[in-house]
């Protein structure tokens, strides 16, 4: 037991370095330098997918392996969804009394937070799984590394447990010894603020971003699933106007919604966060270059990710 303890209290230390490390290779990787170009191109061929991909099959998986990140994200989040939901429900009902009512009251506030927190991600893999599965309409000739195919299982196990890792130890640790102690949980709280606003604030970043990447993937799967060619055009409508990547841009503002609503006190929330953000604009970057280089009509107006930025 005292071996499960120590293992443990150091989940959330392990998620964060795995998450700092991976923010780390990217910036390393974004260094305009001679000195960082085979790392530069190391990294570019490990996130390389689909048109950014180079005709090789060697070490790649087809695209339409996407769908297994959903599948696992959807199972992993839902699972934890529901066991912190039954925990959560259990010690409302079995708690013992006791005078230290800011004690309890701050414990409801932070269990019901991690759930609220783990529902919105549920939302966002629950609409991707669908989309991978019945927009996208990936060819066979669409490949990706097999690097970036682990890397995305990976994500989307550490993702949903870094919004809960504060708690998943104190969890973990109720449900094997079936009891709570106040004393043991205090070393989990914060000095949170009523989250309240923060999370319909944050929803409402969220389902912004949700909203939108939802309109920019409905227009990417309709020029897929254009019988008339195997070619790829130029996208238009929604935030295509303004940048190459908009897609990309969404997801940021998603993860950037589910930060708002943790109340931007959690390190590791805002490491995946800054990945998330990092990864994707060093994608968005090499996406806009080819369609530069394979487009010579386009739109010169749009940026790679954020507008009138980059």
């Amino acid at each position: 037991m005292v071996l499960l303890d120590a293992i443990l209290g150091r989940i959330t230390l392990l998620l964060q370095i795995c998450w700092e490390t991976a923010i780390l290779l990217i910036l390393f990787a974004s260094i305009p330098s001679s000195t960082f170009r085979p790392f530069h191109q190391l990294v570019s061929s490990f996130s390389a997918r689909g048109k950014t991909s180079s005709s090789s099959k060697r070490f790649t998986v087809p695209q339409k392996y996407f769908l297994h990140f959903y599948i696992v994200a959807v199972v992993w989040t839902t699972l934890l969804l529901v066991w912190f939901i039954l925990s959560y429900a259990h010690w409302k009902m079995i708690r013992f009394d006791s005078e230290d009512h800011h004690s309890i009251g701050q414990i409801s506030l932070v269990w019901r937070n991690h759930i609220f927190l783990l529902m919105l991600m549920g939302l966002q893999v629950l609409r991707r799984f669908f989309e991978t599965a019945y927009v996208f309409g990936y060819g066979s000739s669409a490949r990706m590394h097999i690097a970036g195919y682990f890397i995305g299982l990976y994500f989307y196990v550490a993702a949903p447990m870094s919004l809960c890792c504060s708690l998943f130890p104190v969890v973990l640790n109720y449900t094997i010894r079936g009891r709570m102690d106040l004393a043991e949980f205090r070393d989990y709280l914060k000095p949170l603020p009523q989250l309240g606003w923060y999370q319909w604030i944050g929803t409402a970043i969220f389902m912004w971003g949700w909203i939108h990447q939802l309109r920019c993937h409905a227009i990417l799967g309709s020029l897929r699933k254009q019988p008339e060619t195997n070619e790829y055009v130029v996208p238009h409508g929604d935030w295509f106007e303004h940048v190459s990547c908009p897609h990309y841009l969404a997801e940021i503002v998603i993860y950037g919604g589910i930060l708002f609503a943790s109340g931007g006190l959690n390190l590791t929330v805002w490491l995946v966060f800054i990945f998330v953000a990092s990864n994707l604009i060093f994608a968005a970057g090499k996406t806009h270059r080819w369609y530069y280089l394979k487009f010579e009509n386009y739109p010169r107006n749009r940026h790679a990710i954020i507008p009138k930025v980059y």
